[in-house]
């Protein structure tokens, strides 16, 4: 927090905040049977456009959301809704996976075979200049790189070079505190080095930075906000972990934006570029109803209100693909608005790139 504090008094003029919901998104959590799931996505192509709609940030966008959909629990006509809200302009879709025991061979066919499915059946996930697919991921059980401490949920010691083997531009698992999972590392963009071997490859790295070019061995980590915070304290003088996780127990408050946006999570040589970056099990019924409902709405109102005022501050809804394409090219030392970055390295899926031509 002290680095936080130090780089805000770094910044000149307006404040652009980054803002993405990363949405460990399952349909059949909870053991849930396929026409619950099935109902889960529907009501999120129902009601996340209604939602939506009213709010648009510095750049005339509505509330963009990412669906890391569950490599096994894949089912076309679970996908196909998602693509349907991307199509509309309202987020992207990228991997997540649970698994337990695996190899580092069965999860690069198992990558490889879902982002080729995701792209080619369904015109989700970018290319890269290259024509390579590329893919966020979220780590199920927060155990990236075999980080758990009795090894269960991965298996893999080198993940993070099958990630990046196979296309993966980003990481955004963490914060996983509470869980042991979590890295020494917390608050930073950074680059953890993929050539390592044994778990936990990711507990430290080197920061991004203007003008530091990252090693092509290296793969990108984006963090989430991670604190100890005095609201909703326990007996009043306990401080809870603010993790950025919204549920309906913690449902997103303009207090709690505030405290993620202290964090100052910014890659170094640009402080006024802060990156928030949340994330939620937008499935299951209780936590739809927190992220669909007049909490949400009430939610956006009061940030725009106060953090996109064009003086002070500039809002952007941003998807993870489009967080990680400003970071680089905040790296490469561009300036000014942000959200004209975009699409800086990794262009739009097929599906959303239609539907924002048409709306541009």
């Amino acid at each position: 927090m002290r680095l936080a504090r130090r780089e805000a008094r770094q910044r000149r003029g307006v404040v652009d905040i980054l803002f993405a919901i990363a949405d460990h998104y399952e349909p059949l959590h909870g053991g849930a049977a396929h026409d619950v799931g099935r109902r889960r996505v529907e009501t999120w192509l129902e009601r996340y456009p209604a939602m939506a709609e009213p709010f648009v940030d510095a750049d005339g966008r509505h509330p963009r959301h990412t669906f890391f959909f569950p490599i096994e629990q894949y089912r076309p006509e679970f996908i196909a809704p998602l693509a349907s809200l991307c199509q509309q302009g309202f987020g992207e879709v990228e991997v997540h996976l649970h698994h337990d025991g695996d190899s580092a061979a069965h999860l690069r066919d198992e990558l490889d075979a879902f982002t080729r499915t995701l792209h080619d059946r369904h015109g989700l996930l970018s290319r890269d200049g290259a024509g390579v697919i590329r893919y966020g991921f979220i780590h199920g059980n927060w155990a990236l790189s075999n980080s758990l401490p009795d090894g269960r949920w991965c298996g893999v010691d080198d993940e993070l070079s099958v990630l990046r083997d196979t296309g993966c531009y980003g990481d955004m698992t963490n914060p996983a505190a509470p869980s042991p999972a979590q890295t020494r590392t917390v608050n930073q963009v950074y680059y953890a080095a993929g050539a390592r071997r044994g778990p936990r490859a990711h507990d430290r790295g080197v920061r991004a930075a203007v003008g530091r070019p990252a090693s092509p061995e290296d793969l990108l980590l984006v963090q989430g906000p991670l604190m100890a915070s005095f609201r909703q304290a326990k007996w009043g003088v306990v401080p809870r972990v603010e993790n950025g996780e919204l549920n309906a127990g913690s449902p997103p408050t303009a207090e709690r934006f505030a405290d993620w946006l202290s964090c100052g999570i910014s890659v170094e040589g640009r402080p006024e570029w802060v990156f928030v970056k949340v994330h939620t099990h937008g499935a299951p019924e209780c936590e739809a109803a927190m992220m669909l409902g007049p909490g949400a709405e009430a939610f956006h109102r009061d940030v725009l209100a106060t953090y996109s005022d064009g003086r002070r501050y500039r809002l952007h809804y941003v998807t993870a693909r489009e967080m990680v394409n400003i970071i680089h090219a905040a790296e490469d030392g561009k300036t000014g608005n942000p959200g004209q970055y975009r699409d800086y390295r990794f262009g739009r899926p097929p599906v959303s790139g239609t539907a924002a031509r048409a709306t541009e």
